[in-house]
Parts: C-alpha cells; structure tokens; sequence
C-alpha cells in the first residue's frame, strides 16, 4: 500500500474519531485481522470505534487500529491493517469515504451486475427514456352570461395546506 494512501486513511479514521462515535468497514479475511472467530470470514464487517469506548485503549498507527471492543458482552481487541480497511464513515457528521482500491471483489462484482440488470417486469420491449406521466385533458369552462364582461376566469385549484412532511 503506498504511504499517500495510508496516510489519507489514517486521516479519515482520526478525523472521524475526533467527531465521535467512528464506524469502519472492512474484509477480515485479510491478512493481520483481528477480529472474533465468527467473523473472520466476513468480507464486509462494519465495526464501531470510538475513544470514549471502556476500556479506553484506542490505538491508531501506521499499522492500523487496534481497540477492545465487546461482542455479545464479551471482550475482544481486535485488530485491523490498514490494507483490510476500504470504508470510513462517521456517525456523527454522516460524512462517508470509500476507498474503492481495496473494496472486496464481493462488493464490486455486486455493484457491476447490479447496473446489468434486465428491466423490471411489465418494462421489457419499452423504451429506456422515461415516460412522462402526466396526462393532458381538455377543460371545458362554463358559459357566462352575455352580461358579464371580459374574457371567462378560468376554475381555481383547491389550495394546499400549509403544513407539510419534513424527512
């Protein structure tokens, strides 16, 4: 792993940490990890990092990241090379970064085939454009009386309410 890349993935994963409660993504299937034997063969493990975790033993070098973390109430330290880690994201600023060089093949090859996907039932033989869908329809307005004069206002639409939903 070149040291550009380290050093930009130590960054993050401290950047993070400063912020608080940190989540790393990362194949422990790779070699030097650490992590409870149920898990080793997991090539997309997300672990939950931060120094405020008891006890408080949080490392990061330019070896990785080591810190005692508890699985099902039981105590671990685990450790993580840098070479295992392809995501950072951090929980209290929701800002994410991805390093896709070191993404399990698992991952991508999902990514690939997911963007091959065939149309959705009922959209096979359509077009890939989408269509519009809203319809025209002719409005007919009502006569006025050949006492009123100007041009016929047209009808008015029901009016929204002001309140609305925010996500």
């Amino acid at each position: 792993m070149s040291d550009r890349k380290l050093k930009e993935k130590k960054d993050r994963v401290l950047e993070s940490l400063e912020q608080g409660m940190t989540q790393i993504h990362l194949d422990a299937r790779r070699p030097g990890v650490l992590v409870p034997e149920k898990f080793r063969a997991e090539h997309h493990l997300v672990l939950n990092i931060s120094y405020r975790f008891d006890p408080p033993d949080l490392s990061v070098s330019e070896w990785g990241v080591r810190q005692t973390l508890s699985f099902g109430g039981s105590r671990f330290t685990i450790g993580v090379p840098w070479s295992a880690l392809y995501a950072v994201a951090s929980l209290a600023t929701r800002e994410f970064w991805m390093f896709p060089d070191d993404l399990p093949h698992e991952l991508a090859d999902a990514a690939t085939e997911k963007a091959k996907l065939p149309p959705a039932e009922g959209e096979e033989g359509e077009p890939t454009e989408k269509r519009a869908r809203a319809v025209l329809r002719e409005v007919v307005l009502e006569k006025r009386s050949d006492d009123d004069e100007g041009p016929p206002e047209p009808p008015t639409a029901p009016r929204r309410g002001h309140l609305r939903v925010v996500k």
